[in-house]
């Protein structure tokens, strides 16, 4: 998974990642919410869900000590990072303003 991880930050497309657990209600909020952005931004930036306990090593390569963790990617670059649960505006602006 890290390698194929690696391969999707890569991307020119902006890359937001979901660092989320099964038994996180605020992560289950967070996810309703990002389902609504990826409706509003459409093709101009990819929305992925990471699940830490699936995933440790990368949750740990990326400082993921609390969920939700958000993180953006573009170009294997971290351009934004967010702990909690964030609203619609916020996370639709960011991706707008990244793609």
């Amino acid at each position: 998974m890290s390698q194929k991880f690696q391969e999707l930050i890569a991307s020119e497309t902006p890359v937001l990642v979901d660092f989320f657990a099964e038994w996180c209600g605020p992560c289950k909020v967070q996810s309703s919410v990002l389902e609504t952005v990826k409706a509003n931004i459409g093709p101009k930036a990819r929305i992925v869900k990471i699940d830490v306990d699936k995933y440790p090593s990368i949750s740990a390569e990326y400082s993921v000590r609390s969920i939700p963790t958000l993180i953006l990617f573009k170009n294997s670059e971290v351009l934004w990072k967010g702990q909690g649960v964030h609203d619609v505006n916020t996370l639709t602006e960011l991706l707008t303003d990244q793609s």
